[in-house]
């Protein structure tokens, strides 16, 4: 969503690292540049002046002027600017001494609050509570049917009394649902109320009705974030008419500018608590607005990246994987799938790469990954028997060709996965080597092997002639046989080296040069 504004102040920093110092013009020129930035995201208008205001305030005091590397303290002028206007510092939730606590869902119809309902809940319940959705929305068409169909998905309870589609009412619901949240130990009760396509009288009075009736501890104000300039209107209108104590956003991975993130927080003074990033109840998270950001200016998040990984993978099951990796033995084909679906599991790859810094300026070539490649790897892999997967190397011709039916790929992409998964091996067994770089993890492995190899039993270093290895094979009990002597003029003694003649063998019969 904040591709075009991450894209257009890359552009201006960059122009920014090759100056030594900054001048007056210079930060006119780039405070213009982040202000044309943020109108084309869509920023509203009060904001954008507040904001580059700020960034230019400060851009023209003793922070830059003394700086070393002026550009950078730029970067990080607006950073913090953008911090502050996304609310500062994350925004937790509020829970009730004494529970339920209760949690009213506003806004528009349209924006995505059912969705959003069964994304929270299902938040809260890996978090390790109980919550319970309540079906207060009895206006729109089959809206009940669709809160219970999202509270099966997320593992929750539901309570709907009421048919809907027009039936019942909605005031009565909410108040009835405490106490029944009381008596089945729910310690959540989230409510999802009725929206409108615009604002009208009626819509706000049933939600204050709502409100009153159940007393909230938190009122989230669900907002599309796509709908640009209308998002600051609606907020407002709804902040007169009902009021609410945070901001949720919704359809953050859309391609829309975004600019609803960054006016709603700083027009109406709340808190943005929460992001929806996908259509999966799992792509839901809290809002950290130095994280985002980070984002924006293309820097990466790496903390949310662990995060995800943390709740993906198992720690002692990635312990274990970490030490195949390592070791280079060990690892098959079936540890390959059990990885790739693990990372699979943390969200698209796109949104994965999207969190690593820098990677802002290789978004068409993220652009073009495309999941279902990994689905492809995973049914060939799926398709081969155990035996296969432990030993690629036994894959000949016709198991090729059936791992190919199986799969519904071509054998191509079937011996493609198998020579890459080769050479990955290789690269593993080479990194657990140390690639054979002084300093480097196991560098020193492989000549200390080799050096084992070289020695006998006794620690003696064997020779490289093979009659000499020979000899240091013979049992240490033997006794050595006494050697006949050479005629003078060979040394006179022993054969170079102590190496000793086969017995019985008579050098005198030999017939040598120089002698008839």
């Amino acid at each position: 969503m904040f591709e075009t504004l991450s894209d257009r102040l890359t552009s201006v920093f960059s122009s920014l690292r090759a100056k030594g110092r900054l001048s007056e013009a210079d930060i006119d020129a780039t405070c213009r540049e982040i202000r044309i930035a943020l109108l084309e995201a869509d920023v509203a208008l009060p904001v954008v002046r507040a904001f580059v205001a700020h960034v230019k305030e400060r851009a023209r005091g003793a922070e830059v002027s003394q700086a070393l590397n002026p550009a950078q303290q730029v970067v990080k002028i607006v950073n913090d600017e953008l911090i502050d206007i996304l609310g500062g510092e994350t925004r937790r939730l509020r829970f009730a001494k004494k529970p339920p606590t209760v949690i009213m869902l506003a806004g528009l119809q349209g924006a995505g609050k059912t969705t959003l309902a069964g994304k929270l809940a299902r938040w809260l319940r890996e978090q390790g509570h109980a919550p319970m959705l309540v079906a207060a929305d009895l206006q729109r068409p089959n809206a009940v049917q669709q809160l219970s169909v999202v509270a099966e998905r997320a593992g929750v309870a539901v309570y709907a009394p009421e048919p809907g589609n027009g039936v019942g009412d909605p005031v009565e619901v909410a108040r009835t649902s405490i106490e029944h949240a009381r008596r089945q130990q729910h310690d959540i009760v989230i409510i999802d109320t009725a929206g409108r396509l615009g604002i009208d009288q009626e819509l706000m009075k049933q939600a204050a009705d709502i409100r009153d009736a159940v007393t909230p501890d938190e009122v989230l104000f669900v907002v599309d974030a796509m709908i640009g300039q209308d998002a600051v209107t609606t907020a407002q209108a709804f902040m007169e008419g009902v009021g609410f104590d945070g901001v949720v956003l919704t359809k953050l991975d859309g391609d829309a500018r975004g600019g609803a993130a960054l006016s709603v927080r700083h027009i109406t003074g709340k808190p943005i608590m929460f992001a929806s990033t996908g259509e999966k109840l799992e792509d839901f998270d809290a809002f950290h607005p130095d994280r985002m950001a980070s984002r924006i200016l293309d820097m990466g998040d790496i903390l949310t990246l662990i995060e995800q990984a943390q709740r993906t993978f198992d720690e002692e099951q990635a312990a274990k994987m970490a030490g195949k990796l390592t070791s280079g033995d060990g690892f098959t084909l079936e540890d390959f799938l059990e990885q790739m679906m693990m990372v699979r599991k943390m969200g698209p790859i796109k949104n994965l790469l999207g969190m690593m810094p820098g990677m802002g300026q290789m978004r068409d070539q993220i652009n073009q990954i495309d999941d279902r490649d990994l689905d492809r790897v995973a049914a060939i892999i799926r398709s081969m028997t155990p035996a296969e997967r432990e030993n690629p190397k036994i894959i000949d011709g016709s198991r090729r060709a059936r791992i190919a039916r199986g799969s519904g790929v071509t054998v191509t992409e079937v011996n493609n996965l198998v020579v890459r998964f080769f050479d990955a091996q290789k690269m593993m067994k080479r990194m657990a080597g140390g690639l054979g770089i002084p300093g480097m993890p196991g560098g020193g492995a492989r000549k200390a092997a080799k050096a084992a190899q070289k020695k006998n039993k006794k620690g003696r270093r064997v020779s490289g002639d093979p009659r000499k290895a020979a000899l240091g094979k013979k049992p240490a009990a033997q006794a050595p046989q006494e050697s006949p002597q050479l005629p003078p003029g060979l040394g006179g003694g022993r054969l170079p080296g102590g190496l000793q003649l086969p017995p019985g063998f008579d050098p005198s019969k030999l017939r040598l040069p120089g002698q008839q």
